[in-house]
């Protein structure tokens, strides 16, 4: 990933949820809107470390467990057809929520979409455009 930083010169702190996993309605087959499935999600999301952390006051820091619940909300929601526009409306739901969100990278998969492969991801990065 090229960091958001390389080329602000902005210092960046990397948030990481590593192999999120949530059970959600999604697949365009009719097997695949009968049942949940689950998915995995591995998420990346860069912050300005430059600003002061106070140990004593979560608000200083991007709240993972915010996050977290925001990728959880999104997936296991509604019906989606398509991984594509999973992956697509959460990162606008990133961008949109959480302004201190510099950018973010987001891995979706599906490891029962075939008997013959691990998962079936799709992976997509965003990030928040800035005036100069």
């Amino acid at each position: 990933m090229k960091p958001a930083d390389q080329a602000s010169g902005i210092d960046t702190r990397r948030v990481i949820l590593d192999d999120l996993r949530v059970s959600a309605s999604i697949g365009m087959l009719d097997h695949e809107r009968a049942v949940r499935q689950p998915l995995r999600i591995h998420a990346e999301f860069d912050t300005d470390a430059s600003r002061p952390v106070n140990d004593a006051d979560i608000g200083s820091v991007l709240d993972y467990r915010l996050l977290r619940d925001a990728l959880i909300q999104e997936a296991a929601g509604a019906h989606t057809d398509l991984l594509e526009t999973l992956v697509d409306r959460s990162l606008a739901r990133i961008l949109r929520d959480f302004p201190d969100v510099l950018h973010v990278r987001l891995r979706i998969c599906k490891p029962q979409a075939f008997d013959d492969c691990a998962a079936v991801c799709i992976e997509q990065s965003r990030s928040r455009i800035t005036a100069a």
